[in-house]
């Protein structure tokens, strides 16, 4: 028989130095009140640290247990809770019996507490002699006039008649009797409870007979009902429409979690319209009304779940308005969620008014400076972006303000903007002179050279017309006065440039009175101004007494980029003025105005040239930019039909390629997610939960079997399954102890999110008893044993399970070891175990993100980990799917890039663990073309924000490349 022994207690006692047996003795035969307590937490701590004293278990009976202090009282049920009961040949201590009859004392009690405290003890015991003469007294407390005492007796029936029904066979009837004439609802909620587990006729008799007075109860007893209710319903499917009602009524109750089962339940039992509407917009209110965070994610991902169920998302698509309330909420995650499930569920008949909310949203941001009030602008322009391109009827009212954005100063809002309008402006023909002029009116406010440069990009390839001497002319206008050089050392002498005079000139122009002001400080020809000193009377000041200020000149922000050494923007604006000079000529028939433009143009040019090597910007320009703007000159004077095609017209069809293969990129994974979500057709088979692998449908038949699949497979990769499926166990079992030792041990590892479940099987393989046979265990790495095991006895031959709880506080490699210690009559012996390797792929995932978020992660991760390819691989794209499968990356650069044997390859890959880190990686690889039988080469790069991520996934990469190496 294996030998269970139950959880106890945990109590941490980091340091602490093991007393003398006489002297703990003394201390609780002798010490006061006080001193005995201190003594017995003393006592409590050291049997939980596996000392062992049974001399003690008289001496506190007969000093300690008659005392009436509550603190003692208290004590005293942690320790006959922990204590050993049983002899070494199993049967029970002589000395319990005077416990038992202390404990039959403490249920006749007067004080309430004590009952029912004692009363919560005695769930705890295992032994049905201890139980025995005690059911008189624990039945009388069914009667207690204290409400606290009664329920616990009910809890204390429970636990009895499930574990030892023989010692109350009669526990149905007499707590259904006991539920008939309670008033108090903590009382009903257990009684209940227990009916519910123990009799379910009786307890359906009781919810029939009040029905109509649910939603009256409480919520305790609320929740007791949902879950009945589901039970039955799933057994007896008949049932459903006698009680589903009753949970139509319970979606109103004035308890947040008893909706929350509610609305879950009737999704279960219903597939009708008004059920799944009902549901969504309770789940809907819920997240609205509920302060917390984590609620809110769960609550979403239940909204998301039945988006995905086919019959379940055309209905919720009427509810895309009351999803976007949700957006109230600040935190980022749940607007992220939330966004994305209303993209998913939009569609054209509400489309505009989705639209409208999200101009408010994004009008909302402007003045608010919050820590993620920019990731929620580049969700919002994201959000936009999409429902543009779905649905491009929508576009003409998006494109104004969008471009808003352009000037703002987060960079990331604007670059999502320039993408939209990039991709708008070669899909939508009609709306490009919509977008071109918005796009001109926001180009002097733009605040950032990255953003300046794609503007101006897209400036130059879809201008067409007279709008292409608008466009120079606002290019002059963010550029400043040309020749740059001449201006730069006018203003570095301190005479006025062209800018500063036309300025004034509009100064002067818009308010009379502030020309003076302006011609005073100008020339300073012996003007002076009037001061007010502090007794009122009037000081003059000349201009000639006042020493020069050197102040910091506000330059145009063209012009401030290239002398902040900045020249890339300088090549791009080359490129486009050539452009738009060509596209002038092509429009412009007259000799005399394209050589005007043209000269215009080059001076433009030269001039950023000139300036590049004049040692005014903070640094030079670069070889590259120099080459660039060359070529870009030379165009525009020799004008041969090669150089013109490619500027007028290679680049947009370049830009429309990419595009092109963006959208094809996005429909194989739609196609891909539709895939996953396969339809049940009528011949498909049964499914067995112990034979299945647990892919099912979350929302199937049976929520709870597929709740408690994924609380054990912990993270919701593709694996997650297979770690839940009973079949699947054999797979994680790790053999600790040799075959011929005496003692075998092995264990079944299984991870969940944050913490490893060690099932320790121990067998003892010898003909003597094993006393205190104890599993001891320590970890490496960043593993936390969260409990010590608890000491058992083996008799020959025989074997028992022991569980250990193993915390996680991040994704690295860690490594349990330990070993097995037992005293048999002689001594005591000690078996070393094996380690037991934690593997960091069950802490990732594949994830996904854009080529801007891993470039800029992949700058910001400081932790490198170089790993050099070695394989018995000869194909470069059998390698890359054996790397994806053994780091459980995904493989962010599309399959279009990766297509053909050219002899080298280049991809990124990312991935996220369920700790919230990032794990990227760059692999590049080669074989020679022309020998097949060659061995790949190459390395791959991983970056990650902490050390030991980086080296984990490397140490993977490398074992993985070697058992391959072996294998071949």
């Amino acid at each position: 028989m294996t030998s269970q022994v139950p959880c106890y207690t945990i109590i941490n006692s980091p340091d602490l130095e093991v007393p003398n047996e006489m002297q703990l003795k003394q201390d609780l035969e002798k010490g006061d009140t006080n001193v005995k307590i201190e003594t017995l937490k003393r006592v409590i701590k050291l049997l939980l640290n596996g000392e062992r004293y049974p001399g003690l278990i008289m001496t506190i009976i007969r000093f300690v247990l008659p005392v009436q202090n509550h603190t003692i009282k208290k004590l005293l049920l942690i320790f006959w809770e922990i204590v050993p009961k049983t002899s070494a040949d199993g049967k029970l201590l002589q000395e319990m019996i005077l416990v038992c009859d202390a404990y039959r004392k403490d249920l006749q009690h007067p004080n309430e507490f004590l009952r029912g405290s004692t009363l919560r003890f005695l769930c705890k015991l295992k032994e049905p002699e201890l139980l025995e003469p005690l059911m008189p007294a624990i039945r009388a407390c069914l009667d207690h006039r204290h409400s606290y005492v009664r329920r616990n007796a009910v809890l204390a029936i429970f636990t009895i008649y499930k574990n030892f029904d023989w010692l109350v066979p009669d526990g149905p009837e007499l707590i259904a009797s006991f539920l008939d004439t309670q008033q108090d609802m903590s009382c009903k909620r257990n009684a209940f409870l227990m009916l519910l587990h123990a009799d379910q006729e009786r307890a359906l008799n009781y919810l029939a007979s009040c029905i109509d007075q649910v939603h009256t109860f409480g919520d305790i007893l609320q929740l007791v009902i949902v879950e009945l209710i589901y039970k039955v319903c799933h057994a007896n499917p008949a049932e459903r429409s006698r009680f589903i009602r009753c949970i139509y009524n319970l979606l109103n109750s004035s308890s947040n979690a008893v909706r929350y089962e509610s609305a879950g339940t009737l999704i279960t039992l219903s597939l009708a319209p008004t059920a799944i509407k009902a549901a969504a917009s309770c789940y809907i209110e819920l997240v609205v009304k509920e302060s917390d965070n984590n609620v809110k994610l769960i609550v979403l991902d239940r909204l998301v779940a039945m988006k995905e169920h086919e019959g379940m998302e055309k209905v919720m698509q009427d509810l895309v308005m009351d999803v976007l309330r949700v957006l109230a909420a600040p935190d980022i995650e749940v607007r992220r969620k939330t966004l994305a499930l209303a993209l998913d569920l939009v569609y054209s008949r509400n489309i505009g008014e989705m639209v409208l909310v999200l101009k408010k949203e994004v009008a909302k941001t402007h003045n608010v400076e919050h820590e993620d009030t920019g990731k929620y602008r580049q969700l919002l322009v994201r959000t936009l972006h999409t429902c543009s391109i779905k649905f491009p009827d929508v576009a003409a009212n998006v494109i104004p303000v969008l471009v808003e954005f352009l000037s703002d100063t987060n960079e990331l809002a604007a670059a999502d903007v320039l993408v939209f309008i990039r991709e708008a402006i070669q899909k939508f023909p009609a709306l490009r002179a919509l977008i071109i002029e918005h796009l001109i009116e926001a180009f002097p406010q733009i605040k950032s050279s990255k953003i300046h440069r794609a503007a101006v990009w897209i400036l130059g390839e879809y201008v067409e017309g007279p709008q292409i001497l608008e466009v120079i002319a606002v290019i002059q206008q963010t550029l400043g006065e040309v020749p740059m050089v001449e201006a730069e050392q006018r203003r570095l002498a301190g005479d006025q440039t062209e800018e500063q005079k036309q300025q004034q000139g509009s100064t002067g122009g818009s308010a009379p009175g502030s020309a003076t002001e302006g011609s005073a400080s100008g020339s300073g020809s012996g003007n002076a101004s009037n001061k007010v000193t502090s007794d009122g009377t009037y000081a003059t000041q000349s201009a000639y007494s006042l020493a020069p200020v050197a102040k910091a000149e506000k330059r145009p922000p063209l012009r401030q980029y290239l002398m902040d050494g900045d020249f890339f923007i300088g090549a791009a604006l080359s490129a486009t003025l050539t452009k738009l000079a060509l596209r002038y000529a092509e429009l412009q028939p007259e000799a005399r105005a394209q050589n005007r433009l043209t000269t215009q143009v080059m001076l433009i040019m030269s001039s950023i040239l000139h300036l590049g090597k004049s040692g005014f910007p903070t640094k030079p320009i670069t070889n590259d930019d120099t080459d660039r703007i060359f070529v870009c000159l030379r165009t525009l004077s020799e004008r041969t039909p090669e150089a013109v095609a490619v500027f007028t017209l290679f680049c947009r069809e370049a830009l429309g390629k990419m595009l092109d293969a963006q959208h094809d990129e996005d429909q194989r994974m739609l196609k891909e997610k539709q895939k996953a979500t396969a339809k049940v057709q009528p011949d498909d088979p049964v499914l067995f939960a112990q034979l299945s692998n647990g892919r099912d449908n979350q929302l199937g038949e049976n929520v709870f079997e597929s709740s408690l699949n994924q609380a054990l497979a912990g993270s919701k990769n593709a694996q997650q399954s297979d770690v839940a499926s009973p079949n699947s166990k054999l797979n994680k079992v790790t053999q600790l102890t040799g075959f011929s030792d005496p003692v075998y041990a092995e264990a079944y590892v299984n991870v969940n999110q944050y913490d490893i479940v060690l099932d320790v099987l121990i067998v003892n393989q010898t003909n003597d008893t094993l006393q205190n046979c104890t599993l001891e265990l320590a970890t490496l790495g960043d593993l936390k044993l969260v409990e010590r095991p608890h000491p058992v006895v083996l008799a020959p031959h025989d074997f028992c399970n022991i569980k250990a709880n193993v915390k996680v506080s991040s994704t690295e490699n860690g490594i349990i070891f330990g070993n097995i210690v037992y005293d048999t009559a002689l001594n005591t012996n000690v078996v070393v175990l094996n380690t037991i390797h934690i593997d960091i792929m069950d802490y990732i995932i594949p994830a996904s993100c854009t080529d801007t978020e891993f470039r800029q992660m992949w700058q910001d991760f400081e932790w490198e980990n170089k790993v050099t390819v070695n394989t018995s691989f000869t194909d470069l794209h059998e390698y890359l799917k054996h790397l994806l499968k053994s780091t459980n990356m995904k493989c962010l650069t599309p399959e279009k890039a990766l297509s053909g044997q050219c002899g080298f390859m280049a991809a990124n890959m990312y991935a996220k663990s369920i700790f919230g880190e990032n794990a990227l990686a760059n692999l590049s690889i080669e074989k020679p073309v022309d020998d097949p039988d060659s061995k790949v080469t190459g390395h791959i790069r991983i970056r990650a924000k902490s050390q030991g991520m980086a080296l984990s996934l490397g140490d993977k990469i490398s074992s993985s490349q070697k058992q391959s190496v072996q294998a071949a």
